[in-house]
């Protein structure tokens, strides 16, 4: 019984220890594209995950540009996990999050 016990508790260490960095692996792609835009999302056996969409907006007659919105999360070195969500327009990169300085 004791063999069990110590078997199971290194099994669960080895599958709670995080994943290095340069081992990481995809676990989760998606993208499509459009002529008016795109988007995609991806996540890593790391626990990185991104997903970001666009749409092409007309400014004027001749001044047409994507905007782009989307987010982004991972775990930091202290476990803990940082999302940061963005636009970029006309007004350039807009980031947002907790833990950003906020102006």
């Amino acid at each position: 019984m004791k063999i069990a016990i110590v078997f199971v508790a290194i099994v669960a260490l080895a599958l709670a220890a995080p994943v290095e960095e340069k081992d990481a692996q995809v676990v989760r792609y998606d993208s499509d594209v459009a002529a008016d835009g795109y988007s995609f999302q991806y996540e890593t056996s790391n626990g990185i995950k991104h997903q970001e969409k666009s749409e092409l907006k007309k400014f004027d007659e001749e001044v047409s540009a994507l905007v782009v919105r989307g987010s982004f999360s991972f775990v930091g070195a202290d476990g803990v996990t940082y999302t940061v969500n963005y636009v970029a327009d006309e007004n350039g990169f807009q980031p947002e999050a907790a833990h950003l300085p906020k102006a």
